[in-house]
């Protein structure tokens, strides 16, 4: 953290509720004091914006750094020190990085993998290699055969942080519609009509026999550790009413309106991709990130497969969507993520909270990310 007073001047400094010019001063990591007024001294803005630290919530970007094209491995040091570079560059000051559990027989990833990359973060958080401030986000994969086994490979890493319960059986949740399914994984793995039939009536005989079982499992322990559950691509008020059950705090990408909000109705947050919101719509064809904010069913936005995205969406929905003021839209990227995993110390303006910050210019449509800092030290 800086060792001595930085003051942000000339900033248009995004608060909780409103949009103001002024300064910020920052000291000894922590937001020190904020100012309408302008400063005569300090860091030039230059009438940027200036927003908290995003906080990502559930980001599948890491593995592409490690696995960069099939049977290829990257040292999992600098895979982790690429991948946060890329974070950090998009404004992102908190991250929770996904690391798939439970896996397909033919997947090329196994659990052995994602504890390497654990360990990876782990050991790039205690060397200070990182720039932004990582934590772990298990995706769990109820239905896989292996994802018990391989959920033991975390059951003692205190960096775990947040738990989804994933089930992409066919003809449920986000792949309802068996043609969406088909589409996405004919392509992926090349299968013929016979063969693509045979896979999706494996799928749906495996995921009835152990999926239940495996969701209440997992679910048990996170409760046990502390750990926060998410659900995953509800799509009907049952599959809500069982995530309440369970204990979950975050709906992640509810494929439906009625999921979406039974979902807020129970108290859980709303999590959307970004992705969604930049290009208009979900690739599997569910609900659309915008159709839930204009309902007023979006919470949080998450990077998921773009890291620049978060900053990207939040002006886009400020911009597009006449019911969300630019401090809402801020606030999915910043402070309801940080609210909704229990981060008290960050994710707004104010005084005595991180000084995580990140200053945007704003051209045209699409946001600059000119600088950002992680307790008051900058980091890109």
């Amino acid at each position: 953290m800086s060792a001595e007073p930085t003051v942000f001047k000339n900033a248009r400094l995004i608060l909780p509720d409103s949009v103001i010019d002024g300064s910020l001063t920052c000291d000894r990591g922590r937001i020190a004091d904020i100012d309408g007024a302008t400063s005569v001294a300090g860091h030039d803005c230059e009438g940027d914006y200036l927003l908290p630290g995003l906080i990502e919530l559930h980001t599948d970007h890491l593995e592409v750094h490690y696995a960069p094209r099939p049977k290829v491995r990257w040292n999992p040091v600098s895979a982790v020190q690429a991948h946060d570079a890329q974070i950090a560059c998009a404004g992102i000051t908190t991250v929770f990085d996904a690391l798939r559990v439970g896996m397909d027989e033919d997947a090329d990833l196994r659990a052995p993998d994602m504890r390497q990359l654990a360990d990876a973060i782990e050991q790039g958080q205690d060397e200070n290699r990182l720039r932004a401030d990582h934590f772990i986000h298990l995706r769990c994969e109820v239905s896989a055969p292996d994802v018990l086994e391989a959920y033991k490979f975390f059951e003692t890493d205190s960096r775990v942080r947040l738990i989804s319960l994933m089930d992409h059986t066919p003809g449920q949740r986000q792949f309802v519609s068996l043609d969406a399914y088909k589409i996405y994984y004919q392509g992926k793995k090349g299968f013929s009509d016979a063969e693509m039939e045979a896979f999706i009536k494996d799928r749906q005989s495996r995921a009835g026999d152990i999926a239940p079982n495996n969701r209440k499992a997992i679910a048990a322990d996170a409760r046990e550790r502390g750990i926060s559950i998410a659900s995953h691509d509800d799509a009907t008020p049952e599959h809500v009413v069982e995530a309440v059950d369970l204990g979950t705090r975050i709906a992640e990408f509810p494929t439906t309106i009625e999921a979406a909000r039974a979902s807020r109705q129970a108290g859980m947050s709303v999590l959307m991709g970004a992705p969604n919101v930049v290009r208009g719509g979900s690739h599997s064809g569910n609900i659309s990130a915008r159709e839930l904010a204009e309902a007023g069913c979006l919470d949080v936005l998450s990077s998921d497969y773009v890291p620049v995205s978060l900053v990207q969406a939040a002006f886009q929905l400020a911009d597009e969507v006449d019911s969300i003021s630019l401090p809402q839209a801020i606030a999915t990227v910043t402070a309801t993520p940080a609210r909704a995993i229990g981060l008290d110390d960050r994710g707004t303006l104010e005084t005595a909270k991180r000084a995580d910050l990140v200053q945007v210019k704003l051209v045209g449509n699409v946001p600059i990310v000119r600088g950002v800092w992680r307790e008051g030290r900058r980091v890109a």
